[in-house]
This record gives structure tokens, sequence and C-alpha cells, in this order.
């Protein structure tokens, strides 16, 4: 039997808009540390790590570790449903090939409940290595967001460069260039509004801005979005979910094609 009350429902409703365009279909596993997820997205390319601990819920009871298999957007299309302010409950029996949202308002004078059909999902769980990173960036989510939008209408791919001055994001396309720097700056009132950076030595590393665009839709979860940098590694860009734990997205780096073929 597996029960989960997560009073804050909005946190749910926001982890799943901020992965269901990358991945359509993921194994949900419940244990009695957590709520996780491990899916790559359709092409193979990027990969997204979700974790809720057993500790942010109100209730958690799981007797036996449980897979569940769900449609993403069908997830999604259910929470949709659920107010901003609502409860949600989570329910599903041993064996069951159903599971059950209830979604409360916060005074309890209404009460929705939906049900919807499980998934046989064939899924690989990788093993993610613990790597020392030589650069780890942390900016304000929604500075990292508005680099991503705005550099992705001049160019498809970012280089991002990290030096001991601070952080750039440069683009090339058709119509021209950009280049965006973030300075560390550490003094400033509120810490959310920080960039800090960690490096060990300077890296930079090209990425599909669409991808990284897809990655942003986990602004909402959290002020800070980390960036942890290595060559030869995929990028990590984590968002902390309040207390409870994080949904972190890797993307491997885009080789550069030699640029022998476009001399004359």
């Amino acid at each position: 039997m597996l029960e989960l009350r997560l009073v804050q429902g909005s946190l749910l409703k926001k982890v799943l808009e901020s992965v269901k365009d990358l991945v359509n279909d993921a194994n949900f596993d419940c244990s009695a540390t957590g709520f996780s997820l491990q899916a790559m997205d359709s092409s193979h390319v990027a990969l997204v790590a979700l974790l809720l601990r057993s500790e942010g819920f109100e209730h958690y009871r799981c007797d036996r570790n449980i897979s569940m298999g769900m449609n993403l957007n069908n997830m999604a299309k259910m929470l949709k449903c659920a107010g901003n302010d609502d409860i949600i409950t989570l329910k599903a029996d041993d064996g069951s090939d159903t599971v059950t949202f209830m979604f409360e308002s916060p005074t309890q004078d209404k009460i929705a409940d939906f049900e919807m059909k499980l998934m046989d999902i064939d899924s690989e769980h990788l093993g993610i290595p613990e790597a020392e990173y030589h650069a780890i960036v942390r900016m304000p989510s929604a500075e990292f967001a508005r680099i991503c939008k705005d550099l992705s209408s001049i160019g498809d791919t970012v280089v991002i460069s990290v030096t001991k001055e601070g952080v750039k994001f440069s683009t090339r396309g058709d119509i021209g260039t950009a280049n965006v720097v973030c300075r560390q700056n550490t003094t400033v009132d509120k810490p959310e509004d920080a960039t800090v950076i960690e490096m060990n030595e300077p890296v930079s590393l090209t990425f599909a801005l669409r991808y990284l665009n897809s990655f942003t839709k986990a602004t909402p979860l959290s002020n800070i979005v980390t960036i942890s940098l290595s060559s030869e590694l995929p990028v990590v860009v984590e968002y902390k979910i309040a207390e409870m734990g994080y949904v972190r997205f890797y993307l491997a780096p885009k080789i550069e094609e030699d640029d022998e073929e476009t001399k004359p």
C-alpha cells in the first residue's frame, strides 16, 4: 500500500510542469526514503532525476518498494484540476494497476479524486556517478532562464565558459553573435540574488539551447539554479525543491566539429 500526502500540492504541479515536455512516460519509484524518478528524454540526449524525500510529506506510507509507470502528460492533466492551495494525496494499492489522486481544498469543504491507469514501462536505471566538477555556478534561476531564452533567438547552441572573472554565455547565429557575462557578486542583500562561482579549473563547453530552455521550466521550483560543469562530463542543472529534494537535469555537451570544412 502506498499513500503520500503533500500539503503544498502546488509543488507537485510545478514538478510535473518542469519535466513533462522532456519525458513522455516514466516510472516513479517509491521506497521508504522517498519518491523518485529517473528518465531520459526520447532522443536519449538529456536525463532527468527527481527526488522528493519522505520527510517532506505530511504523511508518507510505502509498505514496499513500488514502481509506477505513468504518462507524464496525463498526470499533468490530472494535477491541473487541483487548486494551487490544495492538499494532494496519492494512493496506490499493492498489485493495483491504477493510482488515485485526491485533492482537498485547504478548508476541506471540497474533495476531488481522480483515478489514472498505470503503464508498464521498460526503463533502465542509469547509475549516475558522483563526480568532482571543475566549476560550479550558483545563480538566480530567473536570470539563467532569461539568458537561455534570449540567446535562443540568436543561435541554437550556447558556449558556457567559467573563469575566475565570471561565467560567460555565448552564441552565434545567422544574424550575429551574443555574449552575456555574469560576474561573481556575493555582496547582494538577498542571498538568492547572488552569483557564486566555485572553480578548480576553467571550463568551456557547448550545449544545445533547446534542452536548456526545456530545463528552465523548473524555474518556479527554486530561486536559485546550480550549474555543475566539467570537461568530458554532462552538465548538471539542479533546482532544489523547498526543503524536500531536487530536480536535476543532465545534458551531454556538444562535441565541436572541426572548423576545417568551413575554410576555403
